[in-house]
């Protein structure tokens, strides 16, 4: 299964990723209908300040999630992709999931009293945050072959005469 991966050595952190996010999760789809929309539509990951760079945080869709575990009601699952899915009339607005999360991405509709996460936008071909990064510092990949081309880098740089 393809994952999302950041380059962090390419994030300007200009939140484009959570922009798309949020409008594609938007009942208009569009960048200034989802500005007047009620409820609002929110983003399901979040740019964050590390040291001195700026990571984008995202669900990871755990082998073993433990807000699936935690989930009270039944409304989080695994779908037929292995990604966590939501039922969003099963949930209950416990906030186990909340509590559970160890990357802290699960957010609270607070208007529809639901729990908001990433659903990798499985409607669309290429996540909304993917196509939206203009540096490309989001991208998609078979696990396996991210941690090949990490070693290559690291490889590379090591036979490389300074």
């Amino acid at each position: 299964m393809k994952m999302i991966f950041v380059d962090v050595s390419k994030c300007t952190g200009c939140r484009s990723c959570e922009i798309n996010c949020a409008v594609a999760h938007s009942k208009s789809k569009t960048l200034f209908g989802a500005l007047s929309e009620e409820p609002k539509s929110g983003r399901r990951l979040y740019v964050e300040a590390a040291r001195d760079s700026k990571i984008p945080v995202l669900c990871r869709h755990c082998d073993e999630a433990p807000c699936i575990n935690s989930c009270v009601s039944g409304c989080l699952y695994k779908d037929a992709d292995s990604l966590v899915r939501r039922h969003k009339e099963r949930c209950i607005g416990c906030w186990s999931c909340i509590m559970a999360c160890p990357f802290g991405v699960i957010s609270q509709d607070k208007a529809r009293h639901i729990a908001v996460k990433c659903d990798r936008c499985h409607k669309l071909d290429t996540p909304a945050c993917v196509s939206g990064c203009p540096t490309r510092a989001l991208f998609m990949m078979e696990a396996d072959d991210f941690a090949h081309e990490k070693r290559l880098k690291i490889a590379v740089s090591e036979t490389t005469p300074v």
